[in-house]
């Protein structure tokens, strides 16, 4: 037990400057999507977007999203790492400062389409796919499921803060302003952040690069960025696509306004309650690297995902908020042991040239499938008798999709688990 707790450390110290730099920049990401997660839908609905407009908005922006994730995360070792993820951070400050300053909606839909907003707390724009590529290049096969795993700790922890920081936040400020300026605040601390995430990204040594100048000419270009991981991309990507579908119909924003509707639970609240919800998920992160060391990536990623959808499924039938609020924790405390294990699996099945290409495919998979829920959900919240629908579709499919995962991939097996060569 002594060797495991300090092999933890170990991993760590071995980490790059670079590498400590992409922890830093998304440390300071997930605070800024977390914060506005919380406070999105209410700012929306305080300038005066009905529930289907915010639904069609937020559908927009993670549609938006897809397209400037695909063109740059497919193009970024040819175009620079650095440089691409300096683009992102300067797309999600101007979506921020849009969404802050004007209440017309197709000044917003635009804003959303073009820019980077994060209605669910959880990564969005080319960043994620970009930096686990980096990631992977620095560590070794047998750590670099640790690693990922320390890296959405990272994360989830900052989600889980800003969150928090964003409900005590309105809270403050609503003794001296209007709510809606009190949610207009977050908004603006959204982009403020963007800036500062770009200063970081700027600091990237070209160690953090792809290649060398000399090499990015040879690297033959292809729409996807894929050559010989094509097929297995390809089947991933549609499998996520449908886990994120089934996730887009709770996303955190949404999920957020479901207790308020339901329980009439203030923002305040709700930022303690998806503070420790993500807290919850953070941690069972680095239970995950040691689930997938001892029984494996896919089977670690569908026995801890399966009971989770059930649990989400279990949510909207409790009869009080403090039972809703106690499978929510518990449904978090498992339900992100998936995400480094999935990450790592990326990175280990595909060759190291198409990791970027391959980390932003699947991601933008994701977002496609995110896409949609969203205009569906608020439709849903229109309809008193259908605002616990959505935990009820999430749970479903999401399941479905753990039952195609395993069936597809159980044999396909990463280099630490095999021996191979990624890509082979």
């Amino acid at each position: 037990m002594d060797v495991s707790v300090r092999r933890v450390p170990i991993a760590l110290q071995n980490l790059t400057r670079d590498a400590w730099l992409l922890f830093a920049t998304r440390f300071v990401r997930l605070f800024a999507y977390g914060s506005l997660s919380v406070v999105l839908v209410f700012y929306l609905v305080g300038i005066g977007l009905t529930e289907s407009q915010t639904g069609l908005l937020l559908t927009m922006t993670l549609a938006g999203d897809t397209g400037v994730s695909l063109f740059l995360t497919t193009r970024a070792d040819r175009i620079g790492r650095r440089r691409t993820l300096i683009v992102g951070a300067a797309l999600m400050t101007a979506a921020g400062l849009l969404f802050a300053w004007t209440h017309a909606f197709w000044l917003l839909v635009a804003a959303a389409t073009i820019g980077v907003i994060s209605p669910s707390g959880q990564e969005v724009g080319p960043f994620l796919s970009i930096e686990q590529a980096a990631l992977a290049h620095v560590v070794t096969d047998r750590t670099r499921t640790e690693v990922f795993a320390w890296y959405t700790l990272t994360g989830t922890l900052a989600t889980a803060l800003g969150a928090l920081a964003a409900g005590t936040m309105t809270r403050a400020l609503q003794t001296s302003i209007s709510a809606v300026d009190s949610y207009r605040a977050v908004v603006i601390l959204y982009a403020a952040l963007g800036v500062v995430l770009a200063a970081l990204f700027s600091r990237l040594s070209a160690s953090a690069e792809a290649a060398t100048a000399s090499e990015k000419k040879a690297l033959r270009p292809t729409l996807t960025g894929l050559h010989r991981s094509r097929d297995v991309v390809l089947k991933l990507s549609a499998l996520f696509a449908l886990d994120a579908f089934g996730g887009g119909f709770v996303i955190q924003s949404f999920a957020a306004y479901w207790f308020y509707l339901r329980f009439g639970v203030n923002p305040e609240t709700l930022g303690v309650i998806f503070f420790w919800a993500n807290v919850f998920a953070g941690i069972s992160a680095l239970v995950a690297s040691r689930l997938a060391a001892r029984f494996g990536l896919i089977r670690t990623m569908v026995a801890t995902h399966l009971p989770s959808n059930v649990l989400l499924i279990l949510v909207p039938l409790m009869p009080t908020l403090p039972l809703a609020v106690l499978v929510l924790l518990a449904r978090f405390s498992i339900s992100q042991m998936d995400v480094p294990t999935r990450q790592s699996y990326i990175m280990a099945v595909v060759t190291p040239e198409e990791r970027s290409a391959a980390a932003g495919i699947t991601g933008v998979a994701r977002t496609i499938g995110a896409a949609i829920s969203p205009l569906l959900v608020g439709f849903m919240f229109e309809t008193p008798a259908l605002v616990n629908l959505p935990f009820f579709l999430a749970g479903t499919l999401k399941i479905a999709y753990d039952l195609l995962l395993y069936r597809a991939f159980v044999s396909v097996r990463p280099p630490e688990e095999t021996g191979r060569t990624p890509g082979v």
